[in-house]
């Protein structure tokens, strides 16, 4: 053999060239990272493999939720990934560092602070510029609002305001942590404020609103906001209950809001477009900002929406940190509360002194976000035996094994069914779900009117982890539709069958139906003969569309945790698929479980269960590190 063909026989070992056609062909990269990067190498000036990988996985990363992607940590999971094989690599890396100073010499590479395509921070982390800018500007506006103080206060009548507003639960055996709140929100221009269910976010916010009107020198310009309709829905539902028993005078009654609104109605969205009529240089023109739910908020939509306020404007940020992040990028709620839980020295004082409230000793933090945020911590929803309760917080804490002793039949409101597999849910299922839903379709076949059915069948609904396969949203509303026609209660011959439940699955800003909205078919009440689609709007009143004018759409017995957030049910039917998955996580089954009022029941393997109380869901960021390193060199 001479040289010339050893050399052909020698193995060719695979470089960085390789990895971006290896991972698109193995599914982890979609046809956008793929375009992306090459539109990068070009706009560089010519091939670069280093950079149209790292370009690739910026792009995907935001495709997932991520803000950007960690090229350190990325190379050393690669590594560990390769080493598993047990083909040889399917291509090598440079060293991190190496790659990295490849990127640097990138002409579309920039540093923090420089405007290029793609900006690289010094721990390895690579931005879409734009996701960059988001997460810059809202750090930091939210940090000078958390540094700056309101207007003084009138101490006395703030204390005896507190008095009136927050008498002493009997359950309580500690702190009243919603006073504190509404002391945080009273003392800051911005407050967030992190519970669980059933711990008062709602009825806090509104008791500081209270208190707001109270000390204002002139009437306040208040606006209360939600990402979703369902959510923006329920806040205003909790307010028009609570709002009477607070002993407002008229004047104060006047001023706080009754209606709320979608983010997006309230920043003025823009048909195809993503940018809003209200921004930096057009501002809302409000005094105090309520915004709930803010875990179903992404980055790019609360950066828009902080840019849209006033220096002036207190923003009040409600929601339930272990729950599902945004799926927008980003998981911003939980990088807000990161470094939450105890109050500087010199705050727990004067926080101490105006509620009469023993708080857990001050701690010295670098960042003035810390005096911003409360956790409420007391569930008045779930008693000391509550089921939900006690598996909600095992399942955050990621305890498995507490789960599954939780999970053995001795609690009402919890209990758990095996599924062998995929064969077994219409048996399995036949009998929930037939029971969950006939009481709205009695309704239906009664001739309720469409407020009257949308009662009940707001009372019951099955969740899925998962939108494809034999465990995902698409197969278990076919099987719904199945068991209820078997049962009767539908005609499921017909595709617009009375009683069919729709949720809309893309904006149409014409008709005003967005993402989320659900629709009820039912026979038109001035044409009975033909059916229409009823949409519940936040403030009561019906609207109806031909089902040819809805936007896409689907049916909706079952629907994904994620598109599940915002709402609340009586009783949940949670299917998890019975192999693990990426998406299965401690914070879907929290999300999922405390969608419950009543009952939850779980279907799946218990493995698998198990191991998605151990998974914690961490979106990669550099956010927590701005606001929490706030003293330390943010590059």
């Amino acid at each position: 053999m001479n040289d010339e063909t050893a050399a052909l026989n020698k193995p060719v070992t695979p470089t960085v060239s390789d990895a971006l056609p290896v991972l698109h062909g193995l599914g982890m990269l979609t046809d956008l990272d793929w375009y992306f990067a090459r539109f990068m190498e070009r706009l560089a000036g010519g091939a670069s493999p280093e950079l149209a990988l790292a370009a690739a996985l910026a792009s995907h990363a935001t495709g997932q939720g991520d803000i950007c992607v960690n090229l350190r940590q990325w190379a050393q999971r690669w590594k560990i990934m390769a080493t598993k094989m047990e083909t040889p690599p399917l291509f090598t890396l440079p060293p991190a560092s190496e790659w990295l100073d490849a990127l640097r010499a990138r002409s579309v590479v920039g540093q923090p602070g420089e405007r290029q395509p793609l900006v690289l921070d010094r721990r390895g982390r690579l931005y879409l510029y734009r996701y960059w800018e988001y997460e810059q500007r809202l750090a930091r506006d939210l940090l000078q609002r958390a540094r700056e103080a309101p207007p003084s206060v009138d101490e006395t009548q703030l204390r005896a305001d507190l008095d009136r507003l927050f008498p002493r639960h009997p359950a309580l055996t500690g702190p009243d942590w919603q006073k504190v709140a509404a002391v945080v929100a009273t003392l800051k221009r911005v407050c967030v404020i992190s519970g669980g269910p059933g711990t008062g976010k709602t009825s806090t916010v509104l008791r500081i609103l209270a208190l707001l009107t109270g000390q204002a020198e002139r009437p306040l310009r208040i606006a209360l906001a939600a990402p979703t309709g369902k959510a923006a829905a329920r806040m205003q539902e909790s307010i028009r209950a609570a709002k009477p028993g607070l002993g407002l005078t008229a004047e104060q009654a006047t001023q706080i809001p009754e209606e709320a609104s979608t983010l997006h109605r309230l920043l003025g969205s823009r048909p195809d477009s993503v940018y809003f009529r209200y921004n930096s240089d057009n501002p809302l023109p409000l005094d105090v900002l309520v915004v709930d739910e803010v875990s179903m908020v992404g980055l790019a939509l609360l950066a828009k929406t902080v840019d849209a306020l006033l220096p002036s404007t207190r923003l009040i940020l409600l929601g339930d940190k272990d729950q599902l992040a945004s799926v927008e990028a980003g998981s911003v709620l939980g990088d807000l509360c990161t470094g939450a839980g105890r109050f500087s020295p010199e705050f727990q004082s004067r926080l101490a002194a105006l509620t009469g409230e023993a708080l857990p000793r001050g701690k010295e933090s670098s960042s003035s976000l810390v005096d911003a945020i409360v956790l409420l911590r007391h569930s008045y929803r779930f008693s000391a035996t509550s089921g939900i309760g006690a598996l909600a917080q095992a399942v955050n804490r990621g305890r498995a094994m507490e789960t599954a002793a939780l999970l053995d039949g001795r609690h009402e409101d919890i209990d758990w069914r095996t599924l062998a597999d995929a064969d077994a849910l219409p048996a399995q299922l036949e009998e929930p779900v037939a029971e969950g839903f006939t009481a709205y379709l009695d309704a239906v076949q009664a001739g309720a009117g469409p407020a009257a059915v949308f009662e009940q069948f707001s009372r019951f609904r099955v969740l899925c982890a998962v939108r494809n396969g034999p465990f995902g949203v698409k197969a278990l509303n076919s099987l719904c539709e199945t068991i209820l026609h078997h049962r009767g209660l539908i005609d499921h011959h017909q595709t617009w069958y009375p009683g069919r439940p729709v949720m809309v699955i893309r904006n149409d800003y014409n008709l005003r139906l967005f993402n989320g909205d659900i629709g009820m078919t039912l026979p038109d009440l001035e044409e009975p003969e033909r059916m229409s689609v009823f949409f519940l709007g936040n403030d009561g009143a019906l609207r109806s569309f031909a089902p040819a004018r809805l936007p896409e759409h689907e049916t909706v017995y079952a629907m994904t945790v994620h598109k599940s957030q915002g709402s609340e049910f009586e009783r949940v039917l949670v299917v998890t698929p019975n192999e693990p998955s990426p998406v299965l996580s401690r914070e879907l089954l929290y999300t999922a479980l405390t969608r419950a009022k009543q009952q939850a029941v779980f279907y799946g393997a218990p493995n698998v269960f198990q191991a998605a109380v151990e998974r914690r869901l961490r979106r990669s960021s550099g956010l927590r590190d701005r606001l929490w390193l706030e003293r330390t060199r943010q590059t």
